[in-house]
């Protein structure tokens, strides 16, 4: 194969593989409008102009991953789109993003992480990533967090489902104002005490949501007097930042 050939080659090889990004960016345009919508939707999303988009929609619509209303003329995802979608649903796991993502914040940070789901019981411990110096304390992989004294159990009321939330709260506690509590986990984006649950150890807690929006589970990190607590305000900005990594790579989106 001489130089020109070779070279002729090369370049169709670029333009496949840029066709199908570009294909894959209508694809996922399309996707994020969240309803039908007009070809100049799609475009505007994927950065194109109107006669590119399309170009791209005509495959999609052929192959099934997208289909086009004969009335408004309005496009959506077909059955193709949604059959991928839930076979890669299938195979997420979420503790497998989450422990990557917690394990190198602990060993980054040094800080002790801790994940909870709600359980039967309340906020439990389902995952323990120790930092340096690890913290000594009588927590461990099963606990059951209180609820309203606890980082990660002021995130689950915030965020949890709202009338099982709220029942929880005022078994905790009778009289409790619920709804404060929860618009003020809200508003600060997190949630944070000190010696509450253990004396001397400060946490600060941050939710994580999957796809469908919900609360998924509640990364925490533990901090005692070996931390200077002036840093913990860059701490808990880190957890709220590889929190809403962890959500996105979830498939879901980060309140606000």
């Amino acid at each position: 194969m001489n130089d020109r050939v070779g070279a002729q080659v090369g370049a169709a090889r670029r333009r496949g593989i840029q066709s199908v990004e570009t294909g894959l960016r209508v694809l996922a345009a399309l996707g994020a409008c969240g309803g039908p919508v007009p070809l100049s939707a799609v475009a505007a999303g994927a950065g194109l102009s109107a006669s590119q988009a399309h170009r791209y929609l005509a495959s999609l619509l052929a192959t099934g991953m997208a289909k086009q209303d004969p009335l408004s003329g309005l496009y959506d995802l077909d059955s193709g789109a949604i059959r991928l979608g839930l076979a890669a649903l299938g195979r997420l796991d979420i503790f497998a993003r989450a422990d990557e993502a917690f394990a190198a914040f602990a060993r980054d940070s040094r800080r002790t992480i801790l994940l909870a789901v709600f359980g039967q019981a309340g906020p439990t411990v389902v995952r323990w990533f120790a930092g340096n110096p690890p913290v000594i304390t009588s927590l461990a992989l099963g606990s059951v967090l209180p609820l309203l004294h606890s980082a990660s159990g002021q995130v689950f009321l915030g965020w949890g489902d709202g009338p099982a939330m709220q029942a929880a709260a005022e078994a905790a506690r009778p009289g409790v104002d619920f709804a404060a509590v929860r618009a003020k986990v809200r508003v600060a984006g997190a949630a944070s005490v000190s010696g509450s649950v253990i004396p001397g150890l400060r946490a600060v807690a941050s939710p994580v949501f999957d796809l469908q929006g919900r609360l998924a589970l509640v990364a925490t990190v533990l901090m005692h007097e070996s931390f200077p607590p002036q840093e913990d305000a860059g701490i808990a900005e880190r957890l709220r930042q590889v929190c809403a990594s962890v959500t996105e790579a979830l498939g879901g989106r980060w309140p606000g």
